[in-house]
């Protein structure tokens, strides 16, 4: 009975224990296990402008194997990018191997010796992309865990394919996300789609050259939008196509019935152009001049001229300009519209017959110009348009 009675007890305690260990499972990887560890820079490489990922295998404090991805400037100060991935042998601490670059395709030679000092590492050598050599001598570099590194690496692009609405993204900004030797080809076929493109999606950075694949953020009419997503989605090469965030800010956007601003399934610009403008007209106390709807991102620009109050003497006219988007409030089938108006921007000129005074209009007088002509627009157009305005603490129309 005895026996019975000890053997219940260690089987217990070792019951028990496991369950603690379970509780308290090590992040370490097990004596003799390979572990992969990463440095996302080496310090000085490249005057500092080159984008590095060492992954190093160890068999604990054993280095067994190790590649070197490096991405930096095909030119001291140039925006284009080129990229190698060298696999590097290694013989006790040093890391040597050859390739050649992806783009330019450019001889590369990797020589580096690797110290342990205290946590960290340093590495010494050259690194050679054709006839330029790079001195290496970097101390102090820390790793990462490979679950740390992939932490690091998530990215969101920023597209919904579906939206419900267009308070989270915007009816006239769109994203398209292909293969990057497709990219070329998309972007040349946008010559004849009458849309405007992102100048700053065109940058093939470093992270795009290691993904493969390349964010396009478009401008169009919101009422061609939903078209254009769905032919960017059968072209060669991409991934996902829909609607991204854009001009639309919530707290400058109004909510309004459709009924009376549409002829048919187009939206009657006109009549939208003309209550805008004498609205703003009124608000600013200037004369409206102009109006134009931009047909390749669908935005309105209105024009408005005052006399200047700056310096009444020298007969100085403001000239007063606003930027509005209407659209409908979700990508298909709604009997609302948003319209979200713009801050006025303000720019002051002589332009009486005969000589005239040269004015510089600076940032900091445009800042202040455009806060005071700002109050009470967006009001008096929701009122002009029976609109609701977004509630953002409770995230909803009011």
């Amino acid at each position: 009975m005895r026996a019975v009675l000890l053997l219940v007890t260690v089987l217990a305690a070792a019951s028990i224990g496991a369950a603690d260990g379970q509780m308290k499972l090590s992040t370490k990887p097990l004596p003799g296990a390979n572990e992969v560890r990463y440095f996302t820079a080496i310090d000085g490489l490249m005057d500092g402008n080159a984008d590095v990922i060492l992954k190093e295998t160890r068999q604990g404090k054993t280095l067994t194997a190790a590649t070197l991805d490096v991405c930096y400037p095909v030119a001291k100060g140039s925006d284009r990018k080129d990229r190698f991935v060298v696999k590097l042998s290694v013989n006790g601490q040093t890391l040597i191997g050859t390739t050649r670059s992806i783009g330019n395709k450019l001889p590369v030679t990797v020589k580096l010796t690797r110290k342990p000092t205290g946590e960290n590492f340093e590495f010494k050598g050259q690194i050679g992309i054709g006839e330029t050599v790079t001195e290496v001598n970097s101390t102090d570099n820390s790793d990462l865990s490979e679950r740390e590194f992939q932490e690091n690496q998530t990215s969101d692009d920023g597209i919904t394919p579906a939206p419900k609405d267009f308070t989270e993204v915007s009816p006239e900004a769109i994203g398209v996300r292909l293969k990057l030797d497709a990219a070329a080809d998309f972007l040349k076929s946008l010559k004849e789609q009458n849309v405007e493109v992102s100048l700053s999606s065109l940058a093939v950075s470093c992270d795009v050259l290691r993904a493969g694949e390349q964010t396009v953020t478009l401008s169009a009419d919101p009422d061609r939008a939903a078209a254009l997503i769905a032919k960017f989605k059968s072209m060669p090469g991409v991934v996902a196509a829909g609607w991204t965030t854009g001009i639309i800010e919530m707290d400058r956007t109004l909510r309004f019935s459709a009924a009376g601003w549409r002829d048919g399934d187009h939206l009657n610009k006109d009549k939208l152009a003309s209550t805008i403008a004498n609205v703003l007209g009124g608000m600013l106390s200037a004369k409206p001049t102009a109006s134009d709807w931009n047909s390749s991102n669908g935005k309105l620009k209105l024009t408005f001229k005052r006399a200047s109050e700056l310096y009444p003497s020298l007969d100085l006219t403001d000239t007063i300009e606003v930027t509005a988007l209407v659209a409908s409030e979700k990508p298909i089938g709604s009997d609302r519209l948003i319209l979200w108006i713009g801050s006025p921007v303000v720019t002051t000129a002589d332009e009486t017959s005969g000589p005239t005074l040269v004015l510089a209009n600076d940032a900091s007088g445009d800042e202040e110009g455009t806060q005071k002509d700002d109050n009470g627009l967006v009001d008096a157009l929701a009122k002009e348009f029976k609109a609701q305005r977004w509630d953002a603490d409770k995230s909803a129309w009011k």
